[in-house]
């Protein structure tokens, strides 16, 4: 318990020590945006031209562009090209550029020379630069979301971890309070995940605004996410009070029933600050800062066993409070959780800058009908999702107990590989956001085609191993060497065979999801995953694998055919609605509900009160 104790206090020192990053606040950069802008070189002097000072070059040889040519406001037009080669002052802020070496002008080409052989050049410059330009715009982009997604994807598996953790310290009770935990964690987070889908539409919405330089847009959308997370959390707490009765009428076994009973009526309490943290999440997240909520789960995980312990098993004079004390500590740790991350909003720069706190007024009903508009499907389609699987379980429980056991280690080996493209989708979702904000639809196109790009390439990497190192994989969960495990061993590794190819979907669909969110494009893709999901997913499995006698593998083969089908139309949604939805951004009246694009300053004092 003391290097427990030591572990969390030096998470907590590395948190605070966090601040003196953040001191800068937080700029607009184009460059990130990966605006394909010309690249200019230097005039001539005395006749000889001189050659432009090299930067260093990226990996594969590509010359890099310099922030300041990288400014939206800068474009190619001819009258900026005859600056440049007559040698006016127009054309200091891009004049140390490294060209293509077949794009250099002609020796002898003297500084104020016109005509075709001048312009021709210039047109060939312009021409051979557009590949290094486009090349280093993809470079930054893959830097960028893999800088932002790499927290994100840590916090998505110290999330899990947690979960995983429960699972094994309950397991110390014996079968049937895991039974009751099971049921009580899947009725529990069933409703948790749909608000928090919900809530973490504050993520595009800040996003967004951030591209468009709207501060005063992003304040007042986490702002309005904290109320909207009460509001569900409020909702959520009086299902679960009375959601007994609909458990006994479901036919579990009463012991199981009260167990679940038990650990829901602890848990409950801690749907508010889990909602919160969601809102603040997808505020922090959305300034593409999302290191400190990666190292306040950590902080959370160890909370998570400590509390566990002495909860559950009581120490310090405490009693023993069981499954009870399971969901206790799953309430503290939500808490800690919130309480750390509103405290680092509050106190650090930059986040502290938007006041969210501090200007906490009553609810905006502008704000909270879009948000509900946005968040809604989204909730709705992480609902759909959850259910699907675990309608999907109950059927493979009338397959028999070898069936569930071994769908359960496939389905836990997929769930854990899951969590690396959602957070890059969910980093996707940023990218996305701030360059529709930005107006910028080459931009937005490059974001998401490398956040489902990165996330099928890892997919393709777990894919692989799923398929050829099935037995150890399924001996982390069960012992290879116990003859009763032989048939559930048997039976794992062939789904774990059909999970290689579900893996590749799984990635595409969750990243083009999360790009489609950046847009603010939910209604539709709610619509398709339903559609493919149940329509065609659950139905395929039950048809094949049910009713058709396939059986297990033939069940999974059904969840194949529905996220295949859910790829391939995310995927062409995305590429037919990206143009569109940045034509018609303009953050955002009509779209948020936040004032048009214009800096803090341009916000008048009494407007930004009375917003909230």
């Amino acid at each position: 318990m003391g290097s427990l104790w030591a572990f969390i206090a030096s998470s907590v020192s590395a948190l605070y020590e966090l601040q003196s990053a953040y001191r800068a606040p937080l700029r607009r950069s184009s460059s990130q945006y990966g605006h394909n802008m010309p690249v200019h070189w230097r005039g001539t002097k005395g006749g000889r031209r001189r050659r432009a000072r090299r930067r260093p070059s990226l990996p594969w040889g590509v010359a890099r562009l310099s922030h300041r040519c990288l400014r939206a406001d800068r474009v190619d037009t001819p009258e900026r090209r005859h600056d440049v080669r007559a040698g006016t002052p127009e054309r200091d802020d891009c004049e140390r550029e490294v060209l293509p070496k077949r794009a250099r002008l002609p020796v002898g080409v003297t500084n104020g020379s016109s005509g075709p052989a001048l312009d021709g050049a210039i047109n060939q410059a312009f021409s051979l630069s557009a590949t290094s330009v486009f090349s280093a715009a993809l470079y930054r982009e893959f830097r960028a979301t893999l800088r932002l997604a790499g927290p994100v994807v840590a916090a998505q598996l110290a999330h899990i971890s947690m979960s995983f953790v429960d699972t094994v310290m309950v397991g110390r009770l014996g079968p049937e309070a895991l039974a009751g935990v099971a049921l009580g964690h899947t009725v529990f987070f069933f409703f948790a995940i749909m608000g928090m889908g919900m809530v973490r539409a504050v993520g595009p919405m800040v996003s967004q605004a951030v591209g468009a330089e709207a501060p005063a847009a992003a304040g007042r959308s986490v702002r309005q996410g904290l109320w909207l997370a009460g509001g569900l959390g409020a909702v959520v707490l009086l299902i679960l009070s009375t959601i007994e009765p609909v458990l006994r009428w479901t036919g579990q076994e009463p012991a199981t029933i009260d167990g679940a009973t038990a650990y829901l009526d602890a848990i409950r309490w801690g749907i508010l600050p889990f909602l919160g943290f969601a809102a603040l999440r997808s505020f922090v997240e959305g300034l593409s800062r999302p290191l400190p909520v990666t190292i306040i789960a950590f902080v959370g995980v160890g909370v998570n066993i400590a509390a566990n312990e002495v909860l559950m098993f009581g120490y310090w004079g405490l009693p023993a409070l069981g499954l009870a004390g399971t969901g206790w500590a799953s309430t503290i740790v939500f808490s800690v959780l919130f309480g750390l991350l509103a405290l680092f909003v509050h106190r650090t720069a930059p986040f502290a800058d938007y006041e969210v706190f501090t200007r906490l007024r009553e609810p905006d009903a502008a704000y909270l009908r879009e948000l509900v508009w946005v968040g809604a499907p989204m909730g709705a389609s992480r609902g759909v999702e959850s259910s699907l699987f675990m309608v999907t379980t109950v059927m493979m429980g009338t397959l028999g107990t070898t069936a569930l056991a071994a769908h359960q280690v496939a389905l836990q080996c997929a769930a854990f590989a899951f969590m690396v493209p959602l957070g890059i989708g969910m980093a996707g979702t940023v990218r996305v956001g701030q360059a529709a904000g930005a107006q910028d639809e080459a931009g937005a196109r490059r974001a998401g085609g490398m956040a489902m790009g990165l996330a099928t390439l890892f997919m393709a990497g777990t894919a692989t191993l799923f398929w050829t190192l099935p037995r150890p994989i399924v001996g982390l969960y069960l012992d290879l060497s116990d003859p009763g495990n032989t048939e559930v061993i048997a039976l794992a590794v062939q789904l774990l065979g059909v999970a290689a190819v579900f893996q590749l979907f799984d990635g595409l669909q969750v990243a083009a999801h999360g790009a489609l969110q950046g847009l603010k494009d939910t209604r539709v893709p709610m619509g398709i995953a339903v559609g493919t999901y149940w329509g065609i997913g659950l139905v395929t499995g039950y048809l094949w694998g049910v009713r058709g006698g396939g059986g297990p593998e033939a069940l999974w083969w059904g969840l194949v055919t529905g996220l295949a089908a859910a790829s391939v139309l995310l995927l062409a949604r995305f590429h037919r609605q990206v143009g569109r939805a940045v034509e018609e951004e303009a953050v955002p009246t009509g779209s948020n509900g936040a004032a048009p694009p214009a800096s803090a300053v341009e916000v008048p004092a009494e407007e930004e009160t009375r917003s909230g």
